[in-house]
């Protein structure tokens, strides 16, 4: 049950990588620190200590910011794109970490970005262009749900490890 659980988790934190590329690193930093991911002892223990939780707070933080900015490149570009498989692979395997399931946290949390990426893309294309071409309230919720839905996996993989 713990590889179905982890594969989910990270499936589920690739994705919200796949809307802001920061926020995984960040959330599961911050459950590692909460004591939410049972990190300690492992490889990923360094991930709740309090200056990594600063530094990838900010880097969060100034994501939010610049993703409202007109020149911001799209996500699907190679360089956007792979980020997010990047970050979607590093927090899936901090996912894994406490349980021992650091490869399964990778590959779900990669396929997670992928389909993240993707369906982010469409949707916030698709609103924007249902909202009369105005970007920034699609992006700005789009800041909440990846942010809150990001805490939310964390929160739950607390519950369930």
């Amino acid at each position: 049950m713990t590889q179905v659980l982890v594969i989910v988790l990270a499936l589920l934190i690739g994705v919200v990588a796949g809307l802001r590329a920061l926020t995984p690193p960040a959330v599961v930093a911050w459950g590692a620190l909460l004591g939410w991911l049972p990190v300690e002892g492992t490889w990923a223990g360094w991930v709740g200590h309090p200056v990594t939780v600063a530094v990838l707070t900010l880097l969060l933080v100034v994501e939010l910011v610049t993703d409202q900015l007109p020149k911001t490149p799209s996500r699907t570009v190679p360089p956007q794109f792979i980020a997010r498989l990047i970050t979607g692979a590093f927090a899936g395997a901090v996912v894994g970490a406490g349980t021992h399931h650091t490869i399964l946290g990778i590959g779900a949390g990669v396929i997670g970005a992928v389909l993240g990426t993707l369906a982010g893309y469409q949707a916030r294309s698709r609103l924007v262009a249902a909202n009369g071409g105005r970007d920034l309230p699609v992006a700005l919720t789009e800041d909440v749900i990846a942010v809150l839905g990001g805490f939310a996996i964390v929160a739950l993989a607390s519950t369930a490890f």
